[in-house]
């Protein structure tokens, strides 16, 4: 790596011999090294003019060893590395000057460092690091409402990260609507995330194309269907306000009728004619149009035209036309021999259409493997066709069948199949389809086949019975998607599944975000050897700040995190966390409502933190409003 090779060539050039480069670990991190140099919630007393070589003698140990981290040749980015060096000589190493640098002797008592300046280069020497830190975190966390006050007074002060606070104010939870639609003109990242009304309300309608559409462009939007009305509306693109449309019916959207005949009227007419919600007023033009493309769209609603349009698509003079006249003809008539051997690619056919008992009966004993695999899944495809495919002497075309929604559950276990427990598990749709009938909720909770059993878990609300059955389910995946998507699922079980499983993307908050999640009675975990049941503790309405305060020492970084989120958490500690040797307790740390504004304020200057700190709810609300004004100001 030329990167890494520039830093120990650096090192050597300083006088010093590199040994390795190592993670800090449990050691003192080197981004609280860098902090602490710039002066943030650092000790007072700490700043010299010069290192001589007696702190340089302080800082080896007995074989010259120590740590040093350089601030241009940082490793990891937040989580940059500490390269283990070894200085023989008696004299002092010339690290001095520009890029600047951070050191730390191993027994993590000694921290030498010097980094640039406004005023100049700012030189730190500090012994007795951990004692002298616990002095300062506690010095800190006396601040008084006038000291607050004084500091909240001269922010922003300086403009020295305007595009980091931008891009965090949208994250503060403190933040009003009327300040969100301020950084509407400035940054509209945090839009990905955003269930605010009012803000979603002007972004739909904003001039900027990109605000515009990043509510819409998200992995699942917030907006209601009147603000996906108003997205499209806003939209001066025929071709995006049809893909703004596609979107509003993907996610329920409800579209109003002369919605659709504006999007009819525009040169994207031909995709417009395929949104599944347009009104069956439109389809006798549609059927009738000049754009062939725009008559084969109608044949989707095939059931919705009347007999004399269905004839006339059948006969029409476009190969496209009719061949989807065809398939959508032929999935309620059997297509003949005839029929299917016209067909240029008959793929469709043998997924969605019926088929005459003759050409079914020879396709299932095809040669081709493909042919087979297509037919499996075929919602068309005759009990003596689904017969001779379940004994298959193929898994994957066995295993198609065995998914069928027309077996009985007797069926479905006779089919051998194969199925990975591993692999990423999808809802079968016709399932999903099913999640208001308890009926059948009861019959498939007990299926031979773990993906109808997991599909039956997503459901919002299941019958008793069936929740009890699926709590118990041998596949931990079916008890997790309980967890994740029932409202329904019990309190021992969510308690069971949070041991093992921390959230997914799509539910990040589950289990232990459930409603029906325990919280009485956690207390009893505080000294449970897993760290996952000691993280719960806090959730104990009977759990006290002394219970923070003691997680917040915990040996296993993600109690110490959850200890960071606590309201509870006392000043003093949340300064102290600041140097954490995990990255993201650091991370939580800044975030922490009980920053001292000193510290936070120092924060918010800093090229490191200072996104990160502008999210914190303890800023006021004028502040970052002042913030937001800076950053305004800023060139981009």
């Amino acid at each position: 790596m030329r990167h890494q090779e520039k830093l120990h060539e650096l090192l050597e050039h300083a006088g010093l011999t590199v040994v390795e480069d190592v993670r800090p670990g449990s050691l003192f991190p080197p981004e609280a090294g860098w902090r602490i140099a710039r002066g943030i919630a650092a000790p007072d007393g700490v700043a010299r003019e010069a290192l001589d070589a007696v702190w340089w003698r302080r800082l080896r140990d007995i074989d010259g060893e120590f740590l040093v981290a350089v601030l241009k040749h940082r490793i990891g980015g937040n989580d940059s590395w500490w390269t283990r060096v070894r200085h023989a000589g008696s004299g002092v190493p010339e690290l001095t000057g520009d890029p600047g640098f951070v050191a730390l002797s191993f027994d993590g008592q000694v921290l030498l460092a010097e980094v640039p300046g406004e005023g100049g280069p700012r030189v730190t020497a500090l012994d007795r690091l951990p004692e002298r830190l616990e002095e300062a975190a506690a010095a800190a966390g006396r601040e008084t409402e006038v000291e607050r006050a004084k500091v909240w007074a001269a922010v922003p002060g300086r403009r020295a990260w305007p595009l980091h606070w931008a891009e965090g104010i949208g994250f503060n939870r403190a933040a009003t609507d009327d300040l969100l639609i301020r950084l509407l003109d400035v940054e509209e990242g945090f839009l990905h995330g955003c269930d605010r009304p009012a803000v979603l309300d002007a972004a739909v309608t904003h001039p900027d194309p990109r605000v515009r559409s990043r509510p819409a462009d998200t992995f699942r939007p917030k907006l209601t269907s009147d603000q996906w009305v108003r997205l499209v509306r806003a939209e001066p693109s025929p071709h995006r306000r049809v893909l703004w449309a596609e979107h509003a019916c993907v996610w329920g959207a409800e579209l109003p009728e002369d919605l659709y005949d504006d999007l009819l009227t525009g040169p994207s007419r031909a995709r417009a004619a395929e949104l599944p919600g347009l009104p069956a007023q439109h389809l006798p033009g549609l059927a009738a149009d000049a754009d062939p493309r725009v008559r084969a769209a109608a044949c989707a609603r095939w059931e919705d035209l009347a007999a004399q349009l269905r004839e006339r698509l059948l006969a029409d003079t476009d190969y496209a036309v009719r061949t989807a006249a065809l398939l959508a003809h032929h999935t309620g008539v059997p297509m003949p021999r005839e029929v299917f051997a016209d067909l240029a690619d008959p793929r469709q056919a043998l997924e969605r259409c019926r088929l005459a008992p003759d050409l079914e009966a020879e396709l299932v004993r095809d040669g081709d493997a493909e042919v087979r695999r297509a037919l499996a899944a075929n919602p068309g495809l005759g009990a003596h066709g689904v017969a001779v495919l379940a004994e298959d002497p193929r898994d994957d075309i066995r295993s198609a069948v065995a998914l069928r929604p027309d077996l009985t559950e007797e069926q479905r276990a006779a089919v051998r199949h194969d199925f990975d427990p591993t692999s990423m598990s999808h809802t079968l749709p016709w399932v999903e389809d099913l999640h208001g009938d308890a009926d059948a909720m009861r019959r498939l909770a007990a299926s031979s086949h773990p993906l109808v059993r997991r599909s039956v878990a997503r459901a919002r609300h299941l019958p008793p019975d069936v929740v009890a059955r699926l709590a118990r389910d041998g596949d931990r995946v079916v008890r997790l998607f309980l967890a994740e998507s029932c409202e329904d699922a019990p309190a021992d079980m969510l308690l069971e599944v949070w041991r093992w499983w921390d959230g997914s993307f799509s539910h990040p908050g589950r289990p232990r975000s459930h409603p029906n999640f325990p919280s009485a009675g956690l207390l009893r975990y505080a000294a449970d050897p897993s760290g996952r049941m000691r993280r719960l503790a806090l959730d104990d309405p009977e759990s006290t700040p002394a219970d923070v305060a003691r997680l917040a020492r915990d040996p296993e970084a993600e109690v110490r995190r959850r200890a960071a989120e606590d309201p509870r958490l006392s000043p003093a500690d949340a300064v102290r966390l600041l140097n954490d040797p995990e990255a993201h307790v650091r991370d939580t740390a800044v975030r922490s409502p009980r920053l001292p504004a000193r510290v936070l304020g120092g924060l918010l200057h800093d090229r490191e933190t200072a996104c990160a700190a502008v999210t914190n709810p303890a800023i006021p609300v004028s502040v970052l409003h002042r913030i937001l004004t800076a950053a305004t100001a800023a060139p981009r």
